[in-house]
């Protein structure tokens, strides 16, 4: 094992149900696992009743103070000051690595096979290891900002439209990080969207790795986190602020099935404006004289 990585739930309101803390362990994970929340949490008693000294309180209004939240409200029931402040804590306890995960989880799956075939299983037993590539991939190029696993929309489609052994431009939900380069997010709300985007075509590296996935609950189905703030501000707000980052290379469009007339308004990526193709100087084209 490592020494010097660890894993962060981010979570709020809603102590008597972190799912993912029991996932990790029936998936054989066994770094140490901290629960993350806020001054502004009403259940933060009951948080320490369960998880002891696992949890860790950070004030949301002096995090606020880090980074551009895109807006001038005064509501703060967003992830993004947990996400933001991670990396003080890890560099606090000691780690230079660390993953940050949503509380919601209920599984991890394999999308290959040790042949990289596409193959479906869940992991059972070997999380540690899919966490340990991760970090070793982090490691291998300082370019990278962060890599994710992917999440169960990224494989609709199937084969052949969804390569198994690609990587996405995206990066969302689980975030691996190194401290030596401080991973900031921006926007309130769509915070993952704004920073892939926003970050990304200044030429960032976010990734998200196919071969493996998190399993979670759908969005809104479950109380507390930021279910209210989403069904208060609805999908077009959560969108706009991925437009507010990156103006050239997003937009908010429609989504849905139109074979069951079920739509809703969600950012639309242009990845040839957002995620720059730049070569390097030995590989330009140069003008050969006649």
């Amino acid at each position: 094992m490592r020494n010097d990585f660890c894993a962060f739930i981010l979570t709020h309101g809603r102590p008597d149900n972190v799912k993912t803390w029991d996932t990790l362990q029936k998936a054989g994970f066994t770094y140490p696992v901290y629960v993350v929340i806020d001054d502004e949490d009403a259940r933060a008693d009951e948080y320490r009743e369960r998880f002891g000294d696992r949890v860790i309180q950070f004030c949301k209004a002096e995090v606020a103070k880090t980074f551009d939240e895109m807006d001038n409200f005064d509501d703060r029931r967003a992830i993004v000051y947990a996400r933001n402040v991670c990396h003080s804590l890890a560099v606090e306890l000691g780690y230079r690595f660390y993953v940050q995960l949503d509380d919601d989880y209920t599984g991890f799956e394999y999308r290959t096979d040790s042949e990289l075939n596409a193959k479906y299983r869940a992991v059972t037993s070997t999380l540690d290891g899919v966490f340990e590539a991760l970090v070793a991939y982090l490691e291998s190029s300082e370019r990278i900002a962060t890599v994710a696993l992917s999440q169960g929309g990224d494989h609709i489609g199937g084969a052949p439209n969804v390569q198994p052994l690609g990587m996405r431009r995206k990066c969302m939900n689980s975030f691996v990080a190194d401290t030596l380069r401080p991973l900031q997010f921006v926007g309130r709300i769509n915070e993952d969207v704004n920073t892939y985007t926003t970050h990304g075509r200044r030429g960032e590296l976010y990734f998200t790795v196919m071969q493996a996935k998190l399993v979670q609950v759908q969005t809104q189905a479950s109380g507390g986190g930021m279910t209210d703030l989403y069904l208060d501000s609805g999908t077009y707000v959560k969108s706009f602020y991925s437009v507010i980052g990156c103006p050239s290379g997003v937009t908010v469009g429609v989504m849905g099935d139109p074979r069951g007339g079920s739509f809703r308004l969600h950012h639309d990526i242009n990845w040839n404006r957002v995620a720059p193709k730049v070569l390097r100087q030995t590989q330009r084209r140069r003008h050969v004289e006649a």
